[in-house]
């Protein structure tokens, strides 16, 4: 049987948020069991899309998207990071004394595939990566995950019951933190770090 697991979270347009992209990775690898080599090189090509993503010329209160998923039935990760800028990404030849352009080049070498999209909503592109990862494996439909992992349809246990999620949204403390709220079918959001281990059920 194949099974799609995915994440999706979006990132305010500050450096910080390379960091905390790197830091919702680690996060989300750990619950789907991902050794330290396909972590490494993810977190290459996230860190180098994320990058990319921010220096794109839009409007600063235009957010980053960022999706993370894999497949059964291939064996890949796959990293998307969405963002509302013109122009679509190409691979260059920088000199040596260049300080930048090398981001692709690294995404190319780490990459089974990669490319770019436009967006559904025609604004902007997505660029994507695809990483061979056949040792992840869907997590059991009873587990502990990270907050950033869990998705609207899938229940958690909070409070000595299981509620159902309603919907999923991203928050920043003042720290600069990256944190979670849950909206759930009964009672109130609950708020938790991203890497907060969360008891949850189901297939989202």
């Amino acid at each position: 049987m194949t099974a799609l697991i995915d994440v999706s979270f979006r990132l305010t347009r500050r450096p910080r948020s390379v960091a905390g992209a790197r830091a919702a990775l680690h996060a989300v690898l750990a619950d789907w069991g991902g050794g330290e080599d396909i972590l490494h090189s993810a977190e290459l090509v996230l860190s180098e899309l994320v990058t990319n993503a921010l220096r794109a010329p839009a409007p600063s209160d235009r957010q980053v998207g960022v999706r993370i998923a894999h497949s059964s039935a291939d064996g890949l990760l796959r990293l998307e990071v969405s963002d509302a800028g013109s122009g679509r990404p190409s691979l260059g030849c920088p000199e040596a004394n260049d300080e930048h352009g090398r981001g692709l080049q690294v995404v190319d070498a780490l990459s089974h595939r990669w490319g770019v999209s436009t967006r559904a909503c025609g604004i902007g592109k997505t660029v994507w990566s695809e990483l061979k990862a056949p040792d992840l494996v869907p997590a059991p439909s009873t587990r502990e995950i990270a907050a950033i992992a869990v998705r609207p349809g899938q229940h958690v246990r909070v409070w000595g019951t299981w509620r159902e999620v309603r919907d999923v949204r991203t928050a920043r403390h003042t720290t600069g933190a990256l944190s979670i709220v849950l909206g759930l079918t009964e009672g109130p959001p609950l708020h938790l770090p991203a890497a907060e281990p969360v008891a949850v059920r189901g297939q989202p």
